[in-house]
């Protein structure tokens, strides 16, 4: 099969930039909640440093799918691959391929696309419904099969079209059936496993729990001490509201961890790994209440 990439340049600079805004956003209200008194803005910082995470992480998994993304051509089957996303096209299925321009009603492109993630779906009057998996708006291919039309974008889209032509010409030697895959299908095929559910209602168990022992704690607290010495004493005491340090943490070790595992999960000789890892999420958490509870029991 022949590989077409789309073009990265611009969407590694776009990408780049956003994930390093949002670490620096997260950062700069992650200091403001440690330096903030228990009061309206305590809430307010704590979610703006795990809304600025939650950014972050999704621009870095974007980075990641722009890495892996690529247009794969051969005699029977067209692949595209966009981070989790893959789709198996036969040859036989696409009905036509032609530029974006041709179209006489401009393509409006998903909400929130950027310039190496252009992804999502829309609908065209005249085309019904349009996926996106492209990295610029600018030279985009559509491939438009029976049941939907696919919007891409080759860094060489002419190459591209008389590939596609070729393959056409000489014909499939084989039938192959087509193939979906999305995110959503692998978290359903992990949430199928006992001990995947278990670890991950654990996980979340745990960090509830955390969140809302430590907040309802605070008010009647001036000072903790966050750990304690080589010589088992307590620590110099801090202000009580950075013990919100701790669920925040949690959380974010979590969220990390049960992500990783879902990128190891793809392949079954990586299953094990992945278990691994959402377990240790659920035993970290609970580590984090013993740390809440011997750290309020010196209060």
């Amino acid at each position: 099969m022949n590989s077409f990439p789309p073009a990265r340049r611009r969407g590694y600079l776009t990408l780049g930039a956003l994930a390093g805004l949002f670490i620096l956003t997260s950062l700069l209200f992650g200091s403001l909640l440690m330096r903030s008194t228990l009061n309206v803005w305590l809430v307010l910082w704590l979610l703006l440093t795990v809304g600025s995470f939650a950014l972050a992480a999704g621009t870095f998994y974007r980075l990641y799918a722009l890495t892996r993304a690529s247009y794969w051509l051969g005699r029977e089957t067209l692949r595209l691959v966009w981070g989790l996303r893959v789709e198996e096209i036969p040859i036989s299925d696409i009905e036509w391929v032609r530029p974006a321009s041709d179209l006489t009603t401009p393509l409006r492109l998903p909400l929130f696309s950027v310039p190496g993630a252009i992804l999502g779906s829309v609908q065209h009057p005249d085309l019904r419904q349009v996926e996106f998996l492209a990295s610029d708006a600018a030279g985009l291919t559509l491939v438009a099969t029976a049941w939907r039309v696919f919007a891409i974008s080759p860094e060489d889209p002419a190459a591209f079209t008389h590939a596609f032509q070729r393959s056409v010409e000489m014909g499939s030697l084989t039938s192959l059936p087509s193939r979906s895959e999305y995110p959503a299908v692998l978290f359903s095929r992990a949430w199928q496993s006992r001990l995947n559910r278990a670890a991950w209602l654990l996980a979340l168990f745990f960090n509830l729990g955390l969140l809302v022992w430590v907040t309802a704690s605070l008010p009647g607290l001036k000072q903790v001490s966050l750990g304690f010495n080589p010589l088992r004493q307590p620590l110099d005491p801090a202000p009580a509201e950075r013990l919100i340090l701790l669920p925040v943490l949690s959380l974010f070790f979590s969220a990390a961890t049960w992500s990783l595992g879902l990128f190891f999960y793809r392949r079954s000789e990586q299953a094990p790994l992945a278990r691994a890892l959402w377990v240790s999420a659920a035993v970290s958490a609970l580590l984090f209440l013993v740390a809440v509870y011997f750290i309020l029991s010196v209060v």
